[in-house]
C-alpha cells in the first residue's frame, strides 16, 4: 500500500473502525479480569453476641441540610439492632454552619441517641491535636511533603470534618479503647441490621463496606439513569474489588467500617482531595488491611436532574485522577499494583465507548464475514465484542432487576423503571458520562475539588422509609 493509499478516505475509515473495536475489546478485557476476581462476603448472621460486639462510632458529616432529610436518616438509625451502650452517633457540621446545626439541635430533642460535634475552623485550637498527629506520622504524606506540607488551611468540607471528628474521638476514647468508626451522608438509611453485619465482618476483614442502592429509582428519568450507575458499579461490580485481599481497592464513602486505630496509623484523611473514598481505601490496602463486602445496601437518593448529576459525578472523575497519581507512588504500589488500581476507574472512563463499539460492530456484522470492506479478524473481533456485549448487558439486567425490589414493591414500578434504563437510553447516557468525564479531568488540571459541591439532597426517600418501619419489609435486609 502506497502513501497515498494509506491517508485515503477508506483507509483512514477502516483504521478508525479498527481502533474503536480494539478500544471497544480493551473494555470488556478489563471487565473480564474485574469479574473473575473473587468475592469475600460478610454477612450480620456471623455477628458476636451483645456483651462481646465492639463499640461503634458513626460519623455524620453535613452542610447545609434540609431537616427532613436528616430527620429521614436518623429515622432509619433510631431502628438499628445493636446494644445501645455500643453505639454513638455523632453529627459533624461547621461550626459556622448556623441553620444546620439548629436544625439538628431540634432532631436531638426527637433522637436520643444524637451528639453534635461542631467543627470550628482550623485557625481553632482544638486542631493542635491533628497538627501533633500529623507531625510524627510519615504516613500523613500530604503533611511532610509537597506544595501544600504544613499547610493548615485545610478546605472546609466533608473530609475535613471527618479529620477532625477522627482526632478528637481517638482523644476522648476511655482508656484509650480502640473503636470501629463508620460514615454515611446526609440521606444514607442504614438496614436495622447495619451496625450487627460491621461487627460481624471484622472478626475477619479489616475494612467493611455495604452496598448501596438508589431509594428514588423512577423520580425522574435523570434518577433513573443516575441510579443505574449504582446499580451497575456498587450493586455488582465493586464486591469483586474485595478479590482475596489481592486487588486495591477504594471504598464508597458511606456506610464503611474501620479500626480507628488503623485510620490513625495511617494518617487518618487526605484533605486536599475532591473525595476521599479512593486514596483512603488504596492506603488501607497497601496496609495489608482485607476489604469485605456487606449485601444489605443503604438506601440512598441521587440527583432528580442531569445538571445535579453532573455536578456530582465531576467531583467524583476529579477525585479519581488525583487518587491515580502521586498518591499511588507514596504508597509504595509497584507498576503492576498501579495498573491493577487503574483498572477500578477503567470501566467508568470508558462508558462511551459503548456507543461507538456496539453500532459499529453491529454494522460490521450487517456486511458479513466475506465483505472486502474489512479484513476478516475484524469482523470476527467486531462479532466478539457484540457478543459479549449482548451477555454483559444481560447478566446487568437481570441484576439490576433483582435490586429494583430492594426499593420498590409493585412490579409495575419495578417495570417503568427497566423501560427507562432500556439499551437505547442507556446508550445516551453513557454518552452523556463525557461531560462530567471531561469537566473532572478539567477540575484536576487545576487542582480543583477543594470546595464542597454538595450534592443537593431533597428527602426523596422519606415516604420510602417510613413505610419500611410500619411493615417491616424484607426490602432493605439484603439482595
Amino acid at each position: 500500500m502506497n502513501a497515498i493509499d494509506l491517508f485515503s478516505g477508506q483507509n483512514i475509515w477502516l483504521t478508525l473502525f479498527a481502533v474503536a473495536q480494539i478500544l471497544y475489546a480493551l473494555t470488556f478485557l478489563v471487565d473480564l479480569y474485574l469479574f473473575t476476581r473473587p468475592v469475600n462476603l460478610v454477612s450480620s448472621e456471623t455477628a458476636p453476641p451483645d456483651d462481646e460486639t465492639p463499640p461503634i462510632l458513626l460519623f455524620y458529616p453535613v452542610l447545609h441540610e434540609l431537616e427532613e432529610t436528616m430527620r429521614t436518616t436518623f429515622t432509619a438509625l433510631s431502628r438499628l439492632d445493636y446494644p445501645k451502650d455500643r453505639r454513638r452517633v455523632v453529627a459533624i457540621p461547621n461550626a459556622d454552619d448556623h441553620a444546620t446545626i439548629a436544625s439538628l439541635e431540634r432532631l436531638r430533642a426527637e433522637f436520643d441517641f444524637l451528639s453534635i460535634m461542631e467543627v470550628p475552623p482550623t485557625s481553632h485550637p482544638s486542631w493542635d491535636i491533628v497538627w501533633k498527629a500529623w507531625d510524627q506520622n510519615p504516613h500523613a504524606y500530604w503533611w511532610h511533603k509537597g506544595p501544600r506540607a504544613l499547610d493548615r488551611n485545610l478546605p472546609p468540607k466533608k473530609t475535613r470534618q471527618l479529620i477532625y471528628a477522627l482526632y478528637h474521638a481517638l482523644e476522648d476514647a476511655p482508656h484509650g479503647e480502640d473503636f470501629l468508626i463508620d460514615y454515611i451522608d446526609a440521606d444514607s438509611c442504614p438496614p436495622p441490621d447495619h451496625f450487627r453485619a460491621g461487627a460481624a465482618g471484622m472478626l475477619t476483614h479489616d475494612v467493611i463496606q455495604a452496598e448501596n442502592v438508589a431509594g428514588n429509582l423512577n423520580t425522574s428519568l435523570a434518577a433513573s439513569w443516575h441510579a443505574f450507575d449504582h446499580m451497575a458499579w456498587d450493586g455488582r461490580k465493586y464486591r469483586h474489588l474485595t478479590a482475596d485481599g489481592k486487588h486495591p481497592y477504594w471504598i464508597l464513602g458511606k456506610g464503611v467500617f474501620f479500626r480507628a486505630s488503623d485510620l490513625q496509623t495511617l494518617g487518618g484523611f487526605h484533605p486536599w482531595l475532591a473525595i476521599e473514598d479512593p486514596e483512603v481505601g488504596m492506603r488501607f490496602w497497601a496496609a495489608g488491611k482485607r476489604l469485605g463486602v456487606v449485601q444489605a445496601p443503604l438506601i440512598e437518593e441521587v440527583p432528580i436532574t442531569f445538571g445535579r448529576g453532573i455536578t456530582q459525578r465531576k467531583r467524583w472523575v476529579c477525585g479519581f485522577f488525583q487518587s491515580l497519581g502521586r498518591p499511588l507512588g507514596e504508597l509504595g504500589l509497584s507498576p503492576i499494583q498501579k495498573l491493577k488500581a487503574w483498572t477500578n476507574f477503567l470501566p467508568c472512563a470508558s462508558l462511551w465507548v459503548n456507543a461507538i463499539g456496539f453500532p459499529t460492530g453491529v454494522w460490521a456484522l450487517t456486511l458479513g464475514y466475506h465483505n472486502d470492506a474489512i479484513p476478516p479478524w475484524l469482523f470476527w473481533l467486531s462479532l466478539i465484542n457484540v457478543t459479549v456485549f449482548a451477555v454483559t448487558l444481560i447478566g446487568l439486567y437481570v441484576s439490576t432487576w433483582k435490586r429494583t425490589a430492594l426499593v420498590l414493591n409493585r412490579t409495575s414500578d419495578r417495570l417503568a423503571y427497566m423501560l427507562k434504563v432500556n439499551p437505547l437510553f442507556l446508550m445516551t447516557w453513557w454518552v452523556v458520562w463525557l461531560v462530567p468525564l471531561w469537566l473532572g479531568f478539567w477540575m484536576y488540571m487545576r487542582d480543583g475539588g477543594l470546595i464542597w459541591e454538595r450534592t443537593e439532597k431533597i428527602n426523596a426517600n422519606e415516604a420510602l422509609i417510613r413505610s419500611e418501619g410500619r411493615e417491616q419489609a424484607p426490602a432493605i435486609s439484603g439482595s
